[in-house]
C-alpha cells in the first residue's frame, strides 16, 4: 500500500484534474435545463426543438456525431405535393445495449423543422407509393400549434434507414404570413439509443468510471453474469463495483486507477446529426413570364436568322445580276 500511496501522490495534479472535470461534467448532466432529446421528450420539454443558436435539442441526449443527410426539391409550387427524404446511414451489424442491459439493434429518429405554412401532406392526397415505402412510419407535428415540425420515432433502423416525409407547400393567396422566397429546412436525426436521460441521469449507454483512487484486487462475475471488480481504495477500503456483461473492460487486476477513470470501453455506437436545405416556394407566374421570355428570344433569334439568309440571297441575286 505504500507504494501505492507513491504512485497516487506523485499523480495528484492528474487526480485534482480529473475530480475538476468530473464535478464540472456531473453539474452541466445534471443541472442543465436542455437534458431532454428524445422525440417524445423533446416534445414535452421544449416549445421549439431548435435553440438560438441552432442546436437540436435531440443533440442535449444523444452525444456522440453522425451524419445526416437530406434530399428534397430545390422548389416546389403552392399547394403542391412533394417528399423530402432524411437518410440515417448506419453500419447494421452494430448493436446497441437496451435498457435492460442486453444488446439489440439500433432504433431511429428524426425532427424536421419546416418554413412556416409547410406541413406534412393530408393523408387522402399522399401517393400510394410514397404511403407504400412508409408502412410502419408515423410521422406526426410536433405540437397542435406548430404543424410546421414533424417528429417520428424511435422506429427500427434496420429496415428505416432512409425516411420519406410526405409534405405540403403552403399557398400564398390564402395564408397571408407565407410569401415566394427562399426558405430554410432543418432536420436532426439520431440512430441508437442516448447517454442522458431527461431527468439528467446518465443512461446505461456509458462508459463505467472507478468510484474511488485504488487498485484492482480481483475481478470476478456475479451469479447474473456481470463482472464484479474489487478494489482497495486510498484509505485501505475495500470496494466493489458492478460492471454489466454487455461492456467490455479496460482494465486487469493488479491494475492502479484513478477516481472517475475509465473502467469500460465505450458502449455507445449510435448518435445524433443534423442539417439543413433550401427550398424555393415558386410562383407560377414566373414560370410562365419565363416560358414566354425565352419562347419570345427563341422565336426572334430564328427570325433573325431567316432574315439573315434572305439577305444573302438578294445580295447574292444582285451579284449575278
Amino acid at each position: 500500500m505504500k507504494a501505492l500511496k507513491q504512485y497516487l501522490q506523485t499523480n495528484k495534479i492528474l487526480k485534482n484534474c480529473l475530480l475538476g472535470g468530473s464535478f464540472v461534467l456531473s453539474t452541466f448532466l445534471l443541472f442543465s435545463p436542455e437534458s431532454e432529446a428524445y422525440p417524445i421528450y423533446a416534445q414535452q420539454g421544449y416549445s421549439n426543438p431548435r435553440a438560438a443558436n441552432g442546436k437540436i435539442a435531440c443533440a442535449n441526449c444523444h452525444l456522440a456525431e453522425k451524419a445526416v443527410e437530406i434530399e428534397s426539391p430545390q422548389a416546389v409550387l403552392p399547394d403542391s405535393i412533394f417528399e423530402a427524404v432524411v437518410k440515417i446511414p448506419y453500419d447494421t451489424n452494430l448493436k446497441q445495449i437496451q435498457g435492460n442491459g442486453k444488446l439489440g439493434p439500433l432504433n431511429v429518429g428524426a425532427v424536421v423543422i419546416l418554413p412556416e405554412g409547410f406541413k406534412l401532406a393530408p393523408s387522402n392526397r399522399i401517393p400510394k407509393e410514397i404511403k407504400e415505402k412508409n408502412k410502419g412510419v408515423y410521422i406526426s407535428p410536433y405540437s397542435s400549434s406548430q404543424e410546421n415540425i414533424l417528429v417520428v420515432g424511435p422506429i427500427s433502423g434496420d429496415s428505416h434507414q432512409e425516411i420519406i416525409f410526405p409534405l405540403l407547400s403552403p399557398n400564398p393567396e390564402t395564408n397571408k404570413n407565407v410569401h415566394f422566397l427562399n426558405y430554410p429546412i432543418y432536420v436532426g436525426a439520431n440512430r441508437g439509443r442516448g447517454q442522458i436521460y431527461p431527468t439528467g441521469e446518465k443512461s446505461n449507454n456509458n462508459q463505467i468510471t472507478s468510484l474511488v483512487s485504488g487498485q484492482i484486487t480481483k475481478i470476478s462475475k456475479n451469479e447474473k453474469g456481470d463482472t464484479l471488480l474489487s478494489l482497495v481504495s486510498l484509505e485501505n477500503k475495500e470496494v466493489s463495483q458492478v460492471i454489466p456483461s454487455s461492456l467490455n473492460l479496460l482494465v486487469k487486476e493488479q491494475d492502479i486507477v484513478q477516481v472517475d477513470q475509465f473502467l469500460t470501453k465505450d458502449p455507445n455506437v449510435g448518435g445524433f446529426g443534423q442539417t439543413e436545405t433550401e427550398i424555393v416556394l415558386q410562383n407560377p407566374l414566373r414560370i410562365i413570364g419565363f416560358m414566354i421570355f425565352t419562347f419570345a428570344v427563341l422565336t426572334t433569334q430564328i427570325l433573325l436568322v431567316l432574315k439573315k439568309k434572305q439577305f444573302e440571297k438578294v445580295q447574292a441575286a444582285e451579284l449575278n445580276f
